[in-house]
């Protein structure tokens, strides 16, 4: 028989480290994450133009039933992203506005499921930020238990509870809590070399200069030619040559 627990103690990451992630971005913070810890891109964001980051508190449910997303309500602090994932393939609409009303009552930030939502248009009038693997009317039941805060795959991506969550437009990362202040210093520094790589592009600066590549072309057997060979010249319709 399987073990399904609710757990209460989470390891969770400091605010001034999850702001910092906030500020640097998904793809900021995958790229200084070693390109590790993004979520597959069939969970998409519903609200555009939202931002947020925050700890995980995960969720194990049965496809087509939200028992246990009403559960880890309760264990839920300010500042966290509920994480949803099904034991098989869901597209259910598990999550509406209702849930939305009583996430947003004990401070969380936002939600990632790998399953349906619906509602959508008045979540999105709640301004309640929403990453889903579908937008689906289909209803759930409340019969099957789960499991919280244990360890779970959302879109191919193993998320832990306490885990940093960051998702924008780009998609979503996890950065483990031990982690996360390592990949804080390498984000800051990756973005203000960036912010001098954009400096150079605004003046004019080609990437290939930039980057150095040009040596790269060469040795990849790249050559630049002004035309290819036997490049007949066409005239424009209507001129005579």
């Amino acid at each position: 028989m399987v073990d399904h627990v609710i757990v209460r103690d989470v390891r969770r990451s400091d605010r001034a480290t999850i702001d910092g992630l906030h500020a640097a971005g998904t793809a900021t913070v995958h790229e200084s994450a070693g390109r590790t810890g993004l979520l597959g891109p069939r969970v998409e964001p519903r609200l555009p133009g939202a931002v947020v980051a925050g700890s995980a508190v995960t969720v194990s449910s049965h496809p087509g039933d939200n028992l246990m997303i009403h559960a880890a309500v309760e264990q839920c602090r300010p500042g966290d992203v509920l994480v949803v994932s099904c034991t098989a393939s869901s597209t259910h609409g598990m999550f509406g506005d209702l849930l939305a009303t009583s996430l947003r009552a004990r401070g969380v930030v936002g939600l990632v499921i790998d399953a349906g939502v619906r509602d959508i248009a008045t979540l999105r009038e709640m301004g309640f930020p929403v990453w889903s693997r579908a937008v689906h009317a289909q209803g759930t039941v409340k019969a099957t238990p789960g499991s919280v805060n244990v360890p779970v795959v959302v879109a191919g991506q193993i998320v832990r509870p306490g885990d940093v969550v960051v998702a924008d437009d780009d998609g979503v990362v996890v950065v483990p809590v031990a982690d996360a202040p390592g990949v804080l210093e390498a984000a800051r520094k990756r973005v203000a070399n960036e912010e001098s790589k954009r400096q150079q592009l605004a003046d004019g600066v080609l990437g290939l200069d930039m980057y150095g590549l040009r040596p790269l072309l060469a040795d990849l057997g790249v050559r630049y030619v002004d035309r290819l060979p036997g490049a007949v010249d066409r005239q424009p319709d209507g001129v005579d040559g």
